[in-house]
Order: structure tokens, then C-alpha cells, then sequence
């Protein structure tokens, strides 16, 4: 039986990080100078959906990334989440 996943945005954490040209490894070094003591294998399980991410750490990968953290959401949870805005603003 696979593993359930633990966080939404692993696989489009992996996108941005390879759409950069960026390996795992040099990835996670500019992690860490941003203060985030993370290793390559923290990284990996990220992006795997093996290992929960905080909001906080998604607010911080996006910002390395160079994307919004909403960016990080798979399109149908970005859905999911205007339709919630845009109700409550009314």
C-alpha cells in the first residue's frame, strides 16, 4: 500500500527547483542561506510528499524560488481556494 502524501506542493516544489536548473543538493544550500537548515534529503522527501511542510516553509521555499506560495498548491487546490475567497468576500 503506498504512503499517503504528507504535503500538497512536493511535486511543484521539484518543477520550480528544475526549471531553475538547480540540483537537490544546491537547492537545499541556498536553503540554508536563507537560515533554513535544511539537507538534500529533507529536500527529497519534500518533494516526494513524504514529509510535512509548515506554512512557514512554504512561504520560505517560494520566496527561493522566486514564486508565489500559492504557486506551490497544485492547480486544483489554487481552484479550491478562489472559490473559498471569493465567497467569503461577499
Amino acid at each position: 500500500m503506498p504512503h499517503p502524501l504528507k504535503n500538497v506542493s512536493g511535486p511543484q516544489v521539484q518543477r520550480f527547483r528544475m526549471q531553475q536548473n538547480l540540483s537537490q543538493e544546491a537547492f537545499a544550500a541556498a536553503c540554508q542561506r536563507f537560515g533554513w537548515d535544511i539537507s538534500r534529503g529533507t529536500l527529497s522527501k519534500i518533494e516526494a510528499g513524504l514529509r510535512c511542510v509548515s506554512d512557514a516553509e512554504v512561504v520560505l521555499l517560494a520566496k527561493i524560488l522566486g514564486c508565489s506560495p500559492t504557486d506551490l498548491l497544485p492547480k486544483d487546490v489554487r481552484a479550491c481556494l478562489v472559490v473559498a475567497c471569493s465567497k467569503q468576500s461577499r
